[in-house]
């Protein structure tokens, strides 16, 4: 398999978005959500970390484990875009904001209770985390591209 081109220009849809309201409560869907520079989604409860304030995951990958969107607890579902394995520093934006790639989300022991070995089998396309380096609104059907690539 060749190497996934993640350069400026390529582009992906915001398919979904999700509000976490608490740790344990159900996701919220929402067609808009605003982003708050430096601090994250407004109402969400990662809102006001600094490396976790949004998650990103991609539809393709829902689709390949067959979960739907929100059960792996993420706030945007983007397609046609790949982001797994984007490195740290890398700024991508979504609709009007401004994103900086922070980490690959690690599985966590909560993915055991949507199918056992399933941390296992998702293993480095847990999605995508983001912190927020300009806010405004996301929208459902928004483009999601990247803006750079990260400097070393």
């Amino acid at each position: 398999m060749g190497t996934i081109e993640k350069a400026p220009g390529f582009s992906g849809i915001v398919q979904h978005l999700f509000i976490k309201p608490r740790h344990g409560a159900p996701m919220r869907p929402v067609q808009r959500a605003t982003a708050i520079t430096s601090t994250g989604l407004q109402e969400d409860v990662n809102c006001g970390k600094r490396k976790r304030q949004l998650l990103l995951i991609e539809a393709e990958t829902l689709r390949d484990f067959g979960l739907d969107p929100g059960d792996v607890r993420e706030n945007i579902v983007i397609s046609g875009l790949p982001l797994a394995g984007t490195k740290p520093g890398t700024r991508l934006h979504a609709g009007p904001v401004e994103l900086e790639v922070t980490n690959d989300c690690a599985p966590c022991e909560y993915m055991n209770s949507l199918r056992p070995g399933l941390p296992r089998d998702i293993e480095g396309r847990r999605g995508t985390l983001c912190r927020v380096v300009n806010g405004g609104f996301i929208n459902v059907g928004d483009t999601v591209g990247f803006m750079n690539h990260p400097i070393d």
